[in-house]
């Protein structure tokens, strides 16, 4: 997976994933992806957290996406709640780089280390 993301902006790397609905309750993606994602991209950081979800954004909106063994790789699954109706469907990806993610995961009520980038 972590081929499928490249540079996009300062703030995010641009990837196309398989987006579909799924009966869980937090996004997700295959854990191995999510690993990957972490020790590929992230690396810059020079921290890697596989216990804090990665930030992705779909649309307009932005959400935390932890890891599960149920999720095809190269899937991003999203509850059936939130899909929308035009899904499943091969669409493009924002994913928030460490710094990003850090504040996001912030406003959304993450307990996160001041002096630490998560990723």
């Amino acid at each position: 997976m972590h081929r499928m993301f490249e540079q996009f902006s300062s703030g995010y790397y641009l990837g196309r994933l398989y987006v579909e609905p799924y009966d869980g309750d937090v996004p997700a993606i295959h854990r191995t992806d999510h690993t990957h994602v972490n020790e590929r991209l992230y690396a810059e950081a020079d921290l890697v957290r596989l216990d804090v979800p990665l930030v992705m954004k779909l649309d307009t909106g932005h959400f935390p996406v932890v890891g599960d063994e149920g999720v095809p790789s190269g899937t991003l699954a999203i509850p059936r709640d939130f899909a929308g109706s035009n899904l499943p469907d091969d669409r493009d990806v924002l994913l928030a780089k460490p710094a990003r993610a850090n504040e996001l995961l912030r406003y959304a009520g993450y307990d996160v280390d001041d002096d630490a980038v998560m990723a």
